[in-house]
């Protein structure tokens, strides 16, 4: 089971097909849209309802929260649920100038959560981690920018980056919102001198030693949401994923 609050989840659930056979059921809360725009009270209160709704429909094996933003800033003591949480530790091991950008959205760059878990990983003194806010890329995805509009995506993306990266002389930057992934052709493409680090292959590994012998024969996904079936599965379409889309709400 993975959920998000829209398209973000989808970059989570390709790496974790390709590690292993697995039988999905993929919720996007659209409803609740953006998460990073939620107090973190706000936030425990979706969350908690979610994963109290998803274990009641499916009793699912594992839930993935494919959010980076309630994964931060929820605490969800469950042994069952996978949060995805920020690579700092990757991004700055393979960092050459130790300038580290984090994109995350803007409640993750204001917490004081961030703070304390930069903290608890004790990052090596001469790594300088720079925060990005990024809603604005999370939104060029969330609202299909990124399938249709290439001009305002590198404009948009442009904006918001350029400035920060070159005056802190950024070489890593860590895609923590699970949205960010889908903009990486435009990225790579602006930024070539930059490594971008994605989560996704993190969050895989760990789902694969939870369900270990769990494994399906086949992959499989059904797709749920919780505002407009028939306008999520046109974006879905795009991405060639021809799956239909149920409301749960």
């Amino acid at each position: 089971m993975v959920f998000d609050s829209g398209f973000g989840s989808l970059s989570i659930i390709r790496p974790i097909q390709k590690t292993m056979k697995s039988d999905i059921i993929y919720f996007a809360d659209q409803k609740n849209f953006p998460y990073g725009k939620k107090s973190k009270s706000q936030l425990s209160k979706i969350i908690t309802k979610t994963i109290r709704l998803l274990e009641e429909k499916f009793d699912p094996d594992l839930i993935v929260m494919g959010s980076n933003t309630p994964s931060l800033l929820v605490s969800i003591n469950k042994k069952n649920i996978i949060k995805v949480l920020p690579p700092i530790k990757k991004a700055a091991k393979i960092s050459m100038t130790g300038n580290v950008a984090m994109l995350a959205t803007n409640t993750v760059v204001k917490s004081k959560t961030l703070t304390e878990y930069v903290r608890k990983n004790r990052l090596p003194k001469h790594i300088n981690l720079t925060k990005i806010d990024a809603t604005k890329l999370v939104k060029l995805v969330e609202h299909g920018k990124f399938l249709e509009d290439k001009k305002l995506c590198e404009k948009i993306i442009s904006k918001v980056l350029f400035e920060p990266f070159s005056r802190t002389n950024i070489d890593v930057a860590i895609l923590s919102s699970t949205h960010l992934p889908f903009l990486l052709p435009f990225l790579k493409k602006q930024f070539p001198n930059i490594t971008f680090v994605d989560p996704g292959r993190e969050v895989a590994q760990k789902v694969k030693k939870i369900v270990g012998r769990k494994q399906s024969k086949t992959n499989t996904m059904k797709i749920f949401t919780s505002s407009d079936p028939k306008k999520f599965q046109k974006h879905l379409v795009r991405l060639g994923i021809k799956k239909s889309v149920s409301v749960l709400c």
